[in-house]
Protein backbone atom coordinates (compact mmCIF):
# COMPACT_ATOMS: atom_id res chain seq x y z
CA UNK A 1 0.00 0.00 0.00
CA UNK A 2 1.16 3.44 -0.97
CA UNK A 3 1.68 6.17 1.94
CA UNK A 4 1.05 9.48 1.30
CA UNK A 5 3.47 11.89 3.41
CA UNK A 6 2.27 14.73 4.48
CA UNK A 7 5.58 16.64 5.27
CA UNK A 8 3.92 19.17 3.15
CA UNK A 9 2.08 20.53 5.28
CA UNK A 10 4.20 21.46 7.93
CA UNK A 11 6.00 24.82 7.84
CA UNK A 12 9.03 24.78 5.85
CA UNK A 13 10.90 26.06 8.55
CA UNK A 14 9.81 24.00 11.44
CA UNK A 15 10.79 20.89 8.32
CA UNK A 16 14.50 22.57 8.02
CA UNK A 17 15.17 22.74 12.20
CA UNK A 18 14.37 19.13 12.64
CA UNK A 19 16.64 17.81 10.31
CA UNK A 20 18.91 20.63 8.31
CA UNK A 21 22.36 21.49 10.58
CA UNK A 22 22.41 25.01 8.80
CA UNK A 23 26.33 26.38 8.90
CA UNK A 24 28.40 28.75 10.57
CA UNK A 25 25.13 28.77 13.31
CA UNK A 26 24.37 28.21 16.47
CA UNK A 27 21.24 26.36 16.03
CA UNK A 28 19.75 27.34 19.41
CA UNK A 29 19.34 30.80 17.95
CA UNK A 30 16.56 29.91 15.75
CA UNK A 31 14.42 29.52 18.93
CA UNK A 32 14.50 33.33 18.74
CA UNK A 33 15.85 34.61 15.44
CA UNK A 34 12.97 32.26 13.19
CA UNK A 35 14.87 30.74 9.87
CA UNK A 36 13.58 32.66 6.66
CA UNK A 37 12.47 30.10 4.02
CA UNK A 38 12.91 31.24 0.58
CA UNK A 39 11.25 29.75 -2.47
CA UNK A 40 12.29 32.08 -5.33
CA UNK A 41 14.99 34.97 -6.40
CA UNK A 42 14.63 37.60 -9.17
CA UNK A 43 17.71 39.86 -10.01
CA UNK A 44 18.81 41.30 -6.76
CA UNK A 45 16.19 40.27 -5.19
CA UNK A 46 15.23 37.51 -2.61
CA UNK A 47 11.28 35.96 -1.79
CA UNK A 48 10.55 34.40 1.01
CA UNK A 49 7.27 31.85 1.26
CA UNK A 50 4.88 34.61 1.83
CA UNK A 51 6.21 36.47 -1.12
CA UNK A 52 8.03 39.58 1.25
CA UNK A 53 10.98 40.47 -0.93
CA UNK A 54 14.35 40.84 0.47
CA UNK A 55 17.03 42.79 -1.86
CA UNK A 56 20.34 40.37 -1.59
CA UNK A 57 22.60 43.17 -0.22
CA UNK A 58 25.78 40.75 0.51
CA UNK A 59 25.23 38.63 -3.11
CA UNK A 60 24.58 35.37 -0.79
CA UNK A 61 27.66 35.46 0.81
CA UNK A 62 29.26 37.22 -2.45
CA UNK A 63 28.99 34.62 -4.92
CA UNK A 64 25.44 35.68 -7.04
CA UNK A 65 27.37 38.57 -9.01
CA UNK A 66 24.40 38.50 -11.71
CA UNK A 67 21.84 38.17 -9.22
CA UNK A 68 19.39 35.24 -8.74
CA UNK A 69 17.95 33.39 -11.80
CA UNK A 70 20.02 35.26 -14.39
CA UNK A 71 18.46 34.53 -18.39
CA UNK A 72 21.77 34.00 -19.61
CA UNK A 73 23.20 31.51 -16.91
CA UNK A 74 19.97 29.72 -16.98
CA UNK A 75 20.13 28.98 -20.51
CA UNK A 76 23.91 27.69 -20.89
CA UNK A 77 23.16 25.56 -17.37
CA UNK A 78 19.86 24.16 -19.49
CA UNK A 79 22.16 23.75 -23.17
CA UNK A 80 24.92 21.99 -21.41
CA UNK A 81 22.40 19.90 -19.38
CA UNK A 82 21.19 18.48 -22.74
CA UNK A 83 24.46 17.41 -23.52
CA UNK A 84 26.45 15.92 -20.83
CA UNK A 85 26.05 17.05 -16.44
CA UNK A 86 29.34 15.54 -15.23
CA UNK A 87 31.75 12.94 -16.08
CA UNK A 88 34.78 12.46 -14.12
CA UNK A 89 38.10 14.81 -15.12
CA UNK A 90 40.31 11.51 -14.74
CA UNK A 91 41.15 10.62 -17.99
CA UNK A 92 38.61 12.26 -19.48
CA UNK A 93 37.99 16.17 -20.50
CA UNK A 94 34.98 17.90 -22.00
CA UNK A 95 34.44 21.54 -24.04
CA UNK A 96 33.27 23.51 -20.91
CA UNK A 97 36.17 23.26 -18.71
CA UNK A 98 38.58 23.48 -21.83
CA UNK A 99 37.41 26.71 -22.65
CA UNK A 100 37.11 27.39 -18.80
CA UNK A 101 40.58 26.96 -18.19
CA UNK A 102 41.94 28.78 -21.31
CA UNK A 103 39.81 32.17 -20.88
CA UNK A 104 40.91 31.91 -17.18
CA UNK A 105 44.66 31.79 -18.31
CA UNK A 106 44.39 34.66 -20.96
CA UNK A 107 42.78 36.82 -18.44
CA UNK A 108 46.25 36.72 -16.74
CA UNK A 109 48.04 36.97 -19.63
CA UNK A 110 49.23 33.89 -19.51
CA UNK A 111 51.12 34.52 -16.16
CA UNK A 112 48.78 31.13 -14.60
CA UNK A 113 48.46 28.84 -17.10
CA UNK A 114 47.12 25.92 -15.82
CA UNK A 115 44.32 25.46 -13.66
CA UNK A 116 43.09 22.25 -11.05
CA UNK A 117 39.69 22.11 -10.12
CA UNK A 118 37.89 21.55 -6.88
CA UNK A 119 33.84 22.46 -5.88
CA UNK A 120 34.57 24.80 -3.02
CA UNK A 121 36.93 27.53 -1.87
CA UNK A 122 38.30 25.57 1.13
CA UNK A 123 39.22 23.04 -1.09
CA UNK A 124 41.55 25.40 -3.57
CA UNK A 125 43.38 26.65 -0.98
CA UNK A 126 44.15 23.06 0.44
CA UNK A 127 44.75 22.35 -3.52
CA UNK A 128 47.33 25.17 -3.43
CA UNK A 129 48.93 24.78 -0.25
CA UNK A 130 49.80 20.73 -1.13
CA UNK A 131 50.91 21.83 -4.46
CA UNK A 132 52.99 24.24 -3.17
CA UNK A 133 54.66 21.83 -0.41
CA UNK A 134 54.93 19.17 -2.83
CA UNK A 135 56.37 21.22 -5.45
CA UNK A 136 59.44 21.71 -3.27
CA UNK A 137 59.94 17.94 -2.36
CA UNK A 138 60.04 17.58 -5.81
CA UNK A 139 62.95 19.99 -6.43
CA UNK A 140 64.71 18.54 -3.35
CA UNK A 141 63.63 20.88 -0.57
CA UNK A 142 61.42 18.83 1.99
CA UNK A 143 62.14 20.45 4.89
CA UNK A 144 59.80 23.81 2.96
CA UNK A 145 56.60 22.56 4.09
CA UNK A 146 55.69 25.39 6.43
CA UNK A 147 53.69 28.01 5.69
CA UNK A 148 52.64 31.87 6.71
CA UNK A 149 49.08 33.67 6.85
CA UNK A 150 48.37 37.03 7.92
CA UNK A 151 46.72 38.11 11.15
CA UNK A 152 42.99 38.26 10.87
CA UNK A 153 43.30 36.82 7.63
CA UNK A 154 40.44 33.84 6.64
CA UNK A 155 40.67 30.69 4.02
CA UNK A 156 38.17 27.97 4.79
CA UNK A 157 37.31 26.05 7.25
CA UNK A 158 38.81 22.62 6.00
CA UNK A 159 41.87 21.43 8.14
CA UNK A 160 44.54 23.06 5.73
CA UNK A 161 42.55 25.66 4.87
CA UNK A 162 41.92 26.49 8.66
CA UNK A 163 44.95 26.14 9.68
CA UNK A 164 46.36 29.14 7.74
CA UNK A 165 42.99 31.10 9.42
CA UNK A 166 43.27 33.78 12.07
CA UNK A 167 40.03 34.38 13.00
CA UNK A 168 39.51 32.97 16.47
CA UNK A 169 36.07 31.74 16.29
CA UNK A 170 36.94 29.45 13.58
CA UNK A 171 39.86 28.19 15.18
CA UNK A 172 38.89 27.57 19.35
CA UNK A 173 37.49 24.44 18.66
CA UNK A 174 39.80 22.31 15.98
CA UNK A 175 43.05 23.74 17.31
CA UNK A 176 44.37 20.80 18.33
CA UNK A 177 44.16 19.25 15.01
CA UNK A 178 45.99 21.69 12.96
CA UNK A 179 49.69 22.26 11.48
CA UNK A 180 51.63 24.96 12.98
CA UNK A 181 51.77 27.81 11.00
CA UNK A 182 53.66 31.58 11.05
CA UNK A 183 51.26 34.35 11.71
CA UNK A 184 52.61 37.97 9.98
CA UNK A 185 50.72 41.29 11.09
CA UNK A 186 48.36 42.38 8.83
CA UNK A 187 48.49 45.65 7.05
CA UNK A 188 45.44 46.74 8.11
CA UNK A 189 44.73 50.35 7.09
CA UNK A 190 42.71 50.56 9.86
CA UNK A 191 45.62 49.98 12.00
CA UNK A 192 46.99 53.94 10.80
CA UNK A 193 48.54 56.53 13.65
CA UNK A 194 48.25 59.70 13.16
CA UNK A 195 49.58 61.37 10.18
CA UNK A 196 50.32 57.77 8.52
CA UNK A 197 48.98 56.90 5.12
CA UNK A 198 47.62 53.24 4.02
CA UNK A 199 50.93 52.72 2.16
CA UNK A 200 52.90 53.39 5.97
CA UNK A 201 50.78 50.52 7.20
CA UNK A 202 51.62 48.64 4.20
CA UNK A 203 55.32 49.09 4.65
CA UNK A 204 55.60 48.20 8.05
CA UNK A 205 53.69 44.73 7.85
CA UNK A 206 56.46 44.33 4.93
CA UNK A 207 59.23 44.93 6.91
CA UNK A 208 57.65 42.45 9.80
CA UNK A 209 56.79 40.22 7.28
CA UNK A 210 60.90 40.64 6.13
CA UNK A 211 62.01 39.29 9.94
CA UNK A 212 60.21 36.32 9.52
CA UNK A 213 61.45 35.43 6.43
CA UNK A 214 64.81 36.03 7.53
CA UNK A 215 64.52 33.79 9.79
CA UNK A 216 62.83 31.28 8.98
CA UNK A 217 62.57 31.13 4.90
CA UNK A 218 64.74 27.92 4.29
CA UNK A 219 61.52 26.18 6.13
CA UNK A 220 58.93 28.51 4.37
CA UNK A 221 56.93 26.66 1.71
CA UNK A 222 54.46 29.90 1.00
CA UNK A 223 52.67 32.64 1.91
CA UNK A 224 48.67 33.08 1.84
CA UNK A 225 47.06 35.97 1.58
CA UNK A 226 43.80 38.15 0.85
CA UNK A 227 44.54 40.78 -1.90
CA UNK A 228 43.40 44.04 -1.09
CA UNK A 229 40.86 42.86 1.26
CA UNK A 230 40.07 40.52 4.91
CA UNK A 231 36.87 39.66 4.21
CA UNK A 232 36.23 37.68 6.87
CA UNK A 233 38.22 39.66 8.77
CA UNK A 234 35.95 42.57 9.29
CA UNK A 235 36.75 43.62 5.74
CA UNK A 236 40.13 45.02 6.39
CA UNK A 237 41.40 46.84 3.37
CA UNK A 238 44.86 47.65 2.18
CA UNK A 239 47.07 49.31 0.02
CA UNK A 240 47.97 47.57 -3.22
CA UNK A 241 51.54 48.78 -1.71
CA UNK A 242 51.65 45.47 0.14
CA UNK A 243 50.87 43.22 -2.85
CA UNK A 244 54.13 44.80 -4.34
CA UNK A 245 56.36 44.06 -1.25
CA UNK A 246 55.05 40.98 -0.62
CA UNK A 247 55.81 39.63 -4.47
CA UNK A 248 59.50 41.39 -3.87
CA UNK A 249 60.05 39.35 -0.89
CA UNK A 250 58.88 36.10 -1.68
CA UNK A 251 61.09 36.50 -5.14
CA UNK A 252 64.43 37.19 -3.10
CA UNK A 253 64.03 34.35 -0.36
CA UNK A 254 62.66 31.66 -2.83
CA UNK A 255 58.93 31.34 -1.10
CA UNK A 256 55.44 30.93 -3.13
CA UNK A 257 52.66 33.81 -3.32
CA UNK A 258 49.42 32.23 -2.82
CA UNK A 259 46.68 34.92 -3.47
CA UNK A 260 43.27 33.95 -2.13
CA UNK A 261 41.04 35.54 -4.66
CA UNK A 262 37.66 33.27 -3.58
CA UNK A 263 35.85 36.58 -2.18
CA UNK A 264 37.84 39.32 -3.73
CA UNK A 265 38.15 37.82 -7.54
CA UNK A 266 36.09 38.01 -10.45
CA UNK A 267 35.69 41.79 -10.59
CA UNK A 268 34.59 42.48 -6.71
CA UNK A 269 37.64 44.87 -6.08
CA UNK A 270 37.63 46.39 -9.56
CA UNK A 271 39.52 44.70 -11.40
CA UNK A 272 39.25 41.51 -12.79
CA UNK A 273 41.77 40.05 -10.60
CA UNK A 274 42.72 41.85 -7.21
CA UNK A 275 46.31 41.31 -7.76
CA UNK A 276 46.14 43.38 -10.68
CA UNK A 277 45.93 46.40 -8.44
CA UNK A 278 49.13 46.22 -7.86
CA UNK A 279 50.70 45.04 -11.24
CA UNK A 280 51.94 41.82 -9.61
CA UNK A 281 50.59 37.42 -10.47
CA UNK A 282 51.17 35.25 -7.59
CA UNK A 283 52.50 31.62 -7.85
CA UNK A 284 49.02 30.13 -7.10
CA UNK A 285 45.88 32.19 -7.43
CA UNK A 286 42.69 30.67 -6.04
CA UNK A 287 38.84 31.65 -6.94
CA UNK A 288 35.58 29.98 -6.30
CA UNK A 289 32.34 31.85 -5.08
CA UNK A 290 31.25 34.39 -7.73
CA UNK A 291 33.44 32.44 -10.75
CA UNK A 292 30.08 30.54 -11.14
CA UNK A 293 27.62 33.64 -10.70
CA UNK A 294 26.86 31.64 -7.31
CA UNK A 295 24.68 28.59 -9.15
CA UNK A 296 26.66 25.90 -8.74
CA UNK A 297 29.98 24.53 -6.52
CA UNK A 298 33.25 25.47 -8.44
CA UNK A 299 36.39 26.55 -7.25
CA UNK A 300 40.32 26.28 -9.04
CA UNK A 301 43.56 27.21 -7.95
CA UNK A 302 45.62 28.60 -11.05
CA UNK A 303 49.36 28.23 -11.24
CA UNK A 304 52.41 28.84 -13.56
CA UNK A 305 54.11 26.68 -15.98
CA UNK A 306 56.93 26.57 -13.63
CA UNK A 307 55.36 24.62 -11.17
CA UNK A 308 53.29 22.83 -13.33
CA UNK A 309 56.32 20.91 -14.73
CA UNK A 310 57.89 20.21 -11.52
CA UNK A 311 54.62 17.21 -11.36
CA UNK A 312 55.35 16.50 -15.12
CA UNK A 313 57.03 13.06 -15.59
CA UNK A 314 56.79 9.31 -15.72
CA UNK A 315 56.28 8.66 -12.42
CA UNK A 316 52.49 8.40 -11.04
CA UNK A 317 53.96 9.56 -7.55
CA UNK A 318 55.51 12.36 -9.09
CA UNK A 319 51.98 13.64 -10.24
CA UNK A 320 49.65 15.86 -8.01
CA UNK A 321 47.60 13.36 -6.76
CA UNK A 322 44.61 15.15 -5.14
CA UNK A 323 40.79 14.56 -6.48
CA UNK A 324 37.27 15.24 -6.19
CA UNK A 325 34.07 13.56 -7.50
CA UNK A 326 33.14 16.73 -9.33
CA UNK A 327 36.14 18.25 -10.27
CA UNK A 328 35.54 20.65 -13.37
CA UNK A 329 31.70 19.60 -13.64
CA UNK A 330 30.63 20.56 -16.71
CA UNK A 331 27.29 22.17 -15.53
CA UNK A 332 29.31 24.45 -13.15
CA UNK A 333 31.71 25.24 -16.15
CA UNK A 334 29.07 26.08 -18.32
CA UNK A 335 27.77 28.78 -15.67
CA UNK A 336 31.03 30.10 -15.31
CA UNK A 337 31.87 30.76 -18.80
CA UNK A 338 28.60 32.20 -19.32
CA UNK A 339 29.70 34.73 -16.45
CA UNK A 340 32.95 35.43 -18.52
CA UNK A 341 30.13 36.21 -21.15
CA UNK A 342 28.65 38.75 -19.29
CA UNK A 343 31.25 40.39 -18.46
CA UNK A 344 32.75 40.64 -21.88
CA UNK A 345 29.84 41.93 -23.60
CA UNK A 346 27.97 43.88 -21.07
CA UNK A 347 31.67 45.98 -19.95
CA UNK A 348 30.70 44.89 -16.66
CA UNK A 349 33.91 45.92 -15.13
CA UNK A 350 33.72 49.41 -16.89
CA UNK A 351 29.47 49.65 -15.31
CA UNK A 352 31.12 48.60 -11.82
CA UNK A 353 33.17 51.95 -11.82
CA UNK A 354 29.87 54.33 -11.46
CA UNK A 355 28.02 51.47 -9.65
CA UNK A 356 30.84 51.87 -6.63
CA UNK A 357 30.43 55.61 -6.93
CA UNK A 358 26.33 54.94 -6.88
CA UNK A 359 27.60 52.86 -3.36
CA UNK A 360 29.98 55.61 -2.20
CA UNK A 361 27.17 58.60 -2.65
CA UNK A 362 24.23 56.36 -0.71
CA UNK A 363 26.16 55.42 2.50
CA UNK A 364 27.56 58.73 2.20
CA UNK A 365 25.47 59.34 5.36
CA UNK A 366 27.94 57.12 7.73
CA UNK A 367 31.18 58.97 6.74
CA UNK A 368 29.38 61.95 9.27
CA UNK A 369 27.58 59.58 11.67
CA UNK A 370 29.75 60.11 15.55
CA UNK A 371 28.71 56.75 15.99
CA UNK A 372 30.76 54.96 12.84
CA UNK A 373 34.51 54.60 12.14
CA UNK A 374 36.98 53.42 9.41
CA UNK A 375 34.39 53.98 6.53
CA UNK A 376 36.05 52.50 3.80
CA UNK A 377 35.13 50.89 0.12
CA UNK A 378 37.39 49.15 -2.63
CA UNK A 379 35.59 48.80 -5.57
CA UNK A 380 31.88 47.00 -4.71
CA UNK A 381 32.70 46.33 -1.50
CA UNK A 382 31.79 49.33 0.77
CA UNK A 383 32.13 48.67 4.94
CA UNK A 384 32.11 50.62 8.12
CA UNK A 385 32.23 50.30 11.56
CA UNK A 386 30.14 51.00 14.92
CA UNK A 387 32.07 52.16 17.71
CA UNK A 388 32.34 50.02 20.29
CA UNK A 389 31.40 52.47 23.00
CA UNK A 390 27.97 53.01 20.77
CA UNK A 391 27.08 49.47 21.25
CA UNK A 392 24.89 48.19 24.27
CA UNK A 393 24.98 44.47 23.73
CA UNK A 394 28.47 44.25 20.97
CA UNK A 395 27.91 40.20 21.63
CA UNK A 396 24.30 40.44 19.83
CA UNK A 397 25.00 43.20 17.61
CA UNK A 398 24.78 41.73 14.32
CA UNK A 399 21.83 39.26 15.37
CA UNK A 400 20.12 42.49 15.82
CA UNK A 401 21.40 44.45 13.12
CA UNK A 402 20.35 41.37 10.79
CA UNK A 403 16.89 41.04 12.02
CA UNK A 404 16.15 45.60 11.64
CA UNK A 405 17.48 44.51 8.02
CA UNK A 406 15.16 42.13 7.42
CA UNK A 407 11.99 44.38 8.08
CA UNK A 408 13.41 47.07 6.00
CA UNK A 409 13.62 44.39 3.10
CA UNK A 410 17.24 43.91 3.23
CA UNK A 411 19.58 41.08 3.57
CA UNK A 412 22.84 42.60 5.50
CA UNK A 413 24.78 39.92 7.46
CA UNK A 414 26.99 42.14 10.17
CA UNK A 415 30.38 40.73 11.06
CA UNK A 416 30.82 41.84 15.01
CA UNK A 417 30.10 45.62 14.69
CA UNK A 418 31.32 45.80 10.95
CA UNK A 419 28.29 46.56 8.63
CA UNK A 420 29.32 45.93 5.28
CA UNK A 421 28.05 45.87 1.72
CA UNK A 422 28.80 43.54 -1.37
CA UNK A 423 25.44 43.49 -4.07
CA UNK A 424 25.15 41.78 -6.89
CA UNK A 425 27.07 43.57 -9.98
CA UNK A 426 23.11 44.27 -11.44
CA UNK A 427 21.66 46.71 -8.69
CA UNK A 428 19.83 49.85 -10.18
CA UNK A 429 20.73 53.76 -8.70
CA UNK A 430 17.43 53.30 -7.00
CA UNK A 431 18.02 49.99 -6.06
CA UNK A 432 21.44 51.49 -4.15
CA UNK A 433 19.58 54.09 -2.91
CA UNK A 434 16.99 52.32 -1.13
CA UNK A 435 19.85 50.02 0.04
CA UNK A 436 21.67 53.30 1.69
CA UNK A 437 19.09 54.43 3.41
CA UNK A 438 17.45 51.53 4.62
CA UNK A 439 20.44 50.41 6.49
CA UNK A 440 20.50 53.87 7.97
CA UNK A 441 17.11 53.18 9.11
CA UNK A 442 17.59 49.22 10.70
CA UNK A 443 20.91 50.78 12.38
CA UNK A 444 19.16 53.64 13.75
CA UNK A 445 16.47 51.53 15.71
CA UNK A 446 19.43 48.86 16.79
CA UNK A 447 21.44 52.14 18.61
CA UNK A 448 18.20 53.82 19.71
Amino acid sequence: MKVISDSNQIPLVERSLKTVWHPCTQMKHHESLPLIAITKGKGPWLFDEKGNALLDCISSWWTNLFGHSNPRINQAINNQLEKIEHVMLAGFTHPPVVELSERLAALTKGHLGHVFYASDGASAVEIALKMSHHFWRLNNKPEKKKFVCLENGYHGETLGALAVTDVAIFREAYGSLLQDVLTAPSPDARKAQAGESPEDIAKRAADALEKIFEAEHQNIAAIIIEPLVQCAGQMAMYSPEYLRLVRSLCDRFDIHLIADEIAVGCGRTGKFFSCEHAGIWPDFLTLSKGISGGYLPLSLSMTTDKIYRAFYGDKTQQGFLHSHSYTGNPLACAAALACLDIFESETVLEKNIERSKNLATEFAWAKADSRIEHWRQQGMILAFDIKLKSLERPNTFPREMFSANLREGMLIRPIGNTIYVMPPYILSADETAQMGASVKRALDQVLA
